[in-house]
């Protein structure tokens, strides 16, 4: 049998061999880990210019250093890096499997498992597309800002005041165009103001945002959205009814609420449907 020494000495050699074989393998992860996070520069170099669907020929996006643009005026630029084979897009890091990649050829699969096919650009006036780097926010407001509605109730007679304001509160959408490509539009958002008079008499006066709606409608879905109108609906024994819709601009996506407003002055807030 090995003395004492000795086993101390045969358990050490052990536990160094096993430990330096730990430690190759975690290296070696380490190592594809940071192979697969390494950006592909020659492929990203190749990518700088104007981009054209291959059918339409119509414009799909410039990329110009690390930041792709669209033409529409409408749409945020977005960051991207090549990492491997994969284009990368956004904060949210959507992912576009590439199938080709020539110096005039860029074919991708899009969120769908559509191939897109793009070529490059060598027409000059496309440049005149992209005169914008920075996006221009649409308003989403009713065809009439302002209304009056004159209402008479158990004899008396009322005037309901709505006048919409476009503000400089941004509210972005997430969307993809007709390739597939995932594209940011920006939206203004308004602030409506509701003033309700007993002939001189005022009885109720305030500014309206989404935010008041809080109650009613989930936080996730007024990050998205923006506070579209406000209509007189009718009035009754309960006060003055005003619908107000809350909606992801250019979507189909609203909430219908009835924003109540009593004789005495009073508010309330009631979720219609959605």
């Amino acid at each position: 049998m090995l003395d004492n020494k000795k086993q101390m000495a045969v358990v050490f050699m052990l536990l160094s061999a096993v430990a330096a074989s730990l430690l190759t393998v975690g290296c070696g992860r380490k190592s594809e880990a940071a192979a697969d996070r390494m950006e592909n520069v020659e492929a990203k170099a190749m990518l700088q210019g104007i981009w054209a669907d291959e059918i339409s020929e119509s414009i799909v996006f410039k990329i110009e250093g690390d930041t792709i643009f669209y033409p529409d005026r409408t749409s945020r630029p977005a960051r991207f890096v090549i990492i491997g084979d994969t284009l990368v897009m956004g904060e949210a890091r959507v992912k576009y499997p590439i199938v080709k990649h020539t110096a005039h050829l860029f074919s991708f699969k899009n969120p769908n498992g559509d191939v897109v096919r793009l070529v490059k650009s060598s027409a000059p006036n496309d440049t005149i597309a992209f005169v914008h780097d920075s996006p221009e926010p649409m308003t989403v407001s009713p065809q009439k800002l302002k209304t009056d509605t004159v209402v008479v109730y158990g004899g008396e007679r009322y005037h309901c005041y709505i006048a919409v304001n476009p503000t400089t509160y941004k509210v972005v959408r997430t969307s993809y165009n007709n390739d597939g490509v995932k594209v940011e539009n920006v939206y203004y958002d308004n602030i409506i103001h509701v003033s309700v008079y007993h002939g001189t008499r005022q009885l109720y006066s305030r500014d309206f945002t989404k935010q008041m709606y809080s109650r009613l409608v989930p936080e996730t879905f007024l990050r998205r959205a923006v506070l579209g109108h406000m209509e007189f609906g009718k009035v009754d024994a309960r006060g003055f009814h005003f619908n107000s819709t809350i909606c992801i601009p250019d979507g189909d996506s609203c909430y219908l609420l009835d924003t109540q407003i009593t004789f005495d002055g009073e508010m309330s807030m009631e979720l219609i449907e959605y």
